[in-house]
This record gives structure tokens, sequence and C-alpha cells, in this order.
């Protein structure tokens, strides 16, 4: 170097400055596997039936539901949870969902007990089916129609026993 180079450059150890620009090449010559965080790497769909039985179970739990789905529906689950090798949709029976990419949307038929209140009852399921729902699929749950099909009478014949989880 010429004595002005010299004058005009800023004063640093020698070494200094090959120690920066082996920094600036590993930075540059790293690669990164995957391309990011593992959680990010692909895509998870939901079936529509998968949502239909969580809705379905989170239902049964609330006190006062006596029964999902209309009175047809409930005629033909008795016959094809009767049936040896009948396929059982009980769980899901009652339940209807829509699962998009992030959100859905869900229709509910209940049959209430007879002194219950009605709207405190679909408050009730309302509030769970959410919570099952988005804690367990990570969807957003728009909205929850709930249809009172019918109420259970006291002095009415058990068809079939709902199984109530505890």
């Amino acid at each position: 170097m010429t004595d002005m180079t010299q004058r005009n450059r800023p004063e640093q150890p020698e070494n200094e400055g090959d120690d920066q620009r082996a920094a600036q090449l590993r930075k540059t010559n790293v690669t990164k596997r995957g391309g990011g965080d593992p959680a990010d790497r692909g895509r998870t769909t939901i079936a529509d039936g998968v949502v239909e039985k969580i809705a379905g179970l989170a239902a049964r739990d609330v006190l006062g539901v006596h029964a999902m789905g209309s009175g047809l529906s409930r005629t033909f689950g008795v016959v094809r949870d009767r049936v040896p090798g009948g396929a059982s949709k009980s769980v899901s029976r009652g339940v209807k969902a829509e699962v998009g990419e992030v959100q859905t949307a869900l229709d509910l038929e209940i049959v209430v007990e007879y002194g219950v209140s009605i709207a405190d009852v679909a408050r009730a399921v309302r509030e769970n089916v959410v919570a099952a729902v988005e804690r367990m699929t990570g969807l957003e749950v728009v909205e929850v129609n709930i249809a009172v099909t019918d109420v259970k009478l006291p002095e009415e014949e058990e068809d079939e026993p709902e199984p109530r989880l505890q």
C-alpha cells in the first residue's frame, strides 16, 4: 500500500478486518434446511365429520339436553344401532358442520328435557360447543345455530337412552 492509502484508512488491527470478512461470509453461506419452523410446513385439513363429532359430544354433555336430532333421525338411529354391523352415527346425529380453512359454522338439533329453561340450555350448549371445537381444532367457530325440535316429557317412554359424558 502506498503512504496515501494508509493515511486515509481508519485504524484497526490487521486481523480484525479479516475476522469481519470471515463472519460476513459465514452469514451469507448458511443454508437453512427445511425452510423455517417445522409447525409451518404443510397443511392440516379437518373433515366436517370430525367437527360434527366434537360438537355432538360437547352438546350432549350439557344438562337439560335429552337427545340430539329430530324425531325422524332418532328413530332411524335406533333402527340402525340395532342392526348387526350397522354403522352407528349417533355421536354426530343432529349436528351439521360446514368447515372452511380457518372457520366453521354449526347447526344443531336438540331435544330438551321438560322443565328446563330452553334459553339457558341453548346458551350453555353454544358455549360448550364453541369451547370444545375451538380448543380441539383451532378453527374459529363463527356461529352455532340451535333448533329445539322436541321436549322430553317425564311420562314419555324412553326410546333410546342417550349416553351422557360425566
